[in-house]
């Protein structure tokens, strides 16, 4: 048994404002290992920013490691938790950024970074998109990351399972309209891949978008270990949700199920075909 406890976290991102959101994210850690001590630790995608940035991402952008880094590693270390959170990166090239997600290990050091794939119309002027999907081992087992609209593919988890990934940290910042289609999507995900996702979603609203929360850790059987529900006005709330998983269940559903052993890659020749 490999027993893993994962939170997710919701909070509202105050829109370029950097350190308060930091201050925010550092409060929330403090209050998740005041009850109970974790794992992992997951939240939103540019979950220092804000969504509706624009042309200042590039300003906001930030190397990895660096500064957002070095403060949320003194958490992790803290706490001796992994953390998964978005945040805007940038390589050496200034201009060059990306929606990317970080995972830092129990001793505050980077132990995985992911740029999102996967960029909606609307993201394409402000980031690059990444090319790959890797997978990070930890001291429990084999986790990817994906970011938002990443899990409206089924390629995306899918590549990380057929690598070996047995639970899916997914930052995300998906809208209050589509919030059925969040829901189906961490469900199909989980089971067509027998793994656990543990799905941090913001809220808020910004300057067009309002963002739906309903994070999640959900099985390999499509089952809900943990959710952030609704407040008493039926709003999403700023909150946090704590899961006990077993990471043995997703070699037991696999080898069950013959999910990955069924596959029939000779016949998905146009899946790798440009639309």
């Amino acid at each position: 048994m490999r027993q893993v406890f994962v939170a997710i976290a919701q909070f509202h991102p105050r829109l370029a404002e950097v350190q308060a959101n930091l201050d925010r994210i550092g409060e929330i850690i403090d209050h998740i290992s005041a009850a109970q001590k974790v794992d992992l630790i997951v939240f939103p995608e540019l979950a220092t920013t804000g969504y509706e940035c624009g042309v200042r991402f590039t300003e906001l952008a930030e190397q990895v490691p660096g500064p957002t880094v070095e403060a949320l590693a003194e958490r992790a270390e803290r706490y001796q938790t992994y953390l998964a959170f978005g945040m805007v990166a940038k390589h050496k090239v200034e201009s060059v950024v990306y929606d990317a997600a970080i995972l830092l290990g129990r001793d505050g050091e980077v132990v995985g970074q992911y740029r999102k794939v996967h960029l909606k119309p609307e993201e394409r002027p402000n980031f690059r998109g990444g090319f790959k999907f890797p997978t990070i081992a930890t001291d429990f087992g084999l986790v990817g990351l994906l970011v938002g609209w990443d899990l409206a593919f089924p390629e995306a988890a899918r590549s990380l399972a057929l690598d070996g990934a047995e639970l899916i940290a997914a930052p995300a910042n998906w809208e209050t309209q589509h919030i059925e289609e969040w829901r189906a999507y961490l469900t199909a995900r989980a089971f067509e891949n027998s793994l656990f996702i543990a799905a941090a979603n913001r809220i808020g609203d910004e300057y067009t978008y309002s963002f739906g929360g309903e994070s999640a850790v959900v099985g390999p059987r499509g089952e809900v270990y943990a959710n952030v529900g609704r407040d008493e006005n039926e709003r999403p709330k700023e909150a946090y949700a704590i899961a006990k998983i077993d990471l043995d269940n997703v070699k037991k559903y696999r080898e069950e199920l013959q999910i990955m052993q069924s596959r029939q890659p000779v016949a998905y020749r146009s899946v790798v075909k440009n639309y």
